[in-house]
């Protein structure tokens, strides 16, 4: 593995100017596999947040149920959800090149083609790529949970942030989050709870069992081997005008896995 630079590899993530930030892009090292696959795959799965409103119909050449994730890490679950449902379209949006150059080299050879990517900040991707009212489902699998007191406030999952994406969401779509931390899950269920456009599917109405459409990852597998909770959140859009709150200038989380691994 090596180091990528500027000049080596072209390929940057797209973001706009902000003074809070929930993720951090680090310096990660590729596999020669993983940027090739962008020189291969990313005309044909990759997106631009600079292309403006994105048109899903001639985005994927059909009109199919969107489902959108933020922060599918080294993308193994959203390539197994993509290949799981193929009636649906998927959009992933990740910071982080190791990631998405995994993702594409593997939907590439596995022929997959309801699946598109954008490497750019979420909030700016949200607010002026994904229209209104389009989403089906809308998902967000263990971000960072800033677990520190003080950095609570970089934390994805903030009432402007489920706000936004309520507004993204038709009504009767699916808001699907999960997380193993349970501070996180409690501050996540406290969010939710307070959006009046979303209602709990959970009869106990707070957490769910796992759906049946998120693959267990190796990392949840081996932290439940040592005895780690996941909480799982699933929440029914309303009808209703998502008139925007009031925020801080903030972007989000878009990296859920560790480090990246070696093809």
């Amino acid at each position: 593995m090596q180091d990528e630079s500027a000049e080596e590899f072209p390929y940057r993530t797209e973001y706009k100017k902000k003074s809070i930030r929930s993720y951090v892009i680090r310096a990660g090292r590729m596999t020669e596999g993983q940027r090739r696959a962008f020189d291969t795959y990313w005309g044909q799965y990759g997106l631009s947040l600079f292309d403006g409103p994105l048109n899903p119909v001639e985005a994927f050449g059909r009109e199919a149920p969107l489902v959108l994730e933020i922060g599918f890490g080294m993308g193994d679950s959203l390539l197994a959800m993509a290949q799981a449902e193929p009636d649906k379209n998927f959009i992933g949006i990740e910071v982080h090149p190791p990631g998405v150059g995994r993702l594409i080299n593997n939907a590439g050879k596995a022929g997959v083609e309801n699946l598109k990517i954008y490497m750019a900040d979420a909030v700016d991707v949200l607010n002026d790529c994904i229209g209104d009212g389009i989403l089906d489902r809308f998902q967000l699998y263990f971000p960072d949970p800033w677990h520190k007191k003080k950095h609570h406030k970089r934390r994805i999952v903030q009432p402007q942030f489920v706000r936004l994406i309520c507004s993204k969401l038709k009504t009767g779509g699916v808001m699907h989050m999960a997380t193993d931390w349970q501070n996180y899950a409690e501050h996540m269920l406290e969010v939710l709870q307070a959006e009046p456009l979303l209602e709990n599917t959970s009869s106990s109405n707070d957490y769910v069992e796992r759906p049946e459409w998120r693959p267990e990852t190796k990392f949840e597998r081996r932290g439940q081997r040592l005895g780690h909770g996941v909480w799982d959140l699933v929440y029914r859009r309303l009808p209703g005008e998502a008139v925007a709150l009031e925020s801080s200038e903030q972007t989000v989380e878009t990296s859920s896995s560790p480090e990246p691994e070696a093809e």
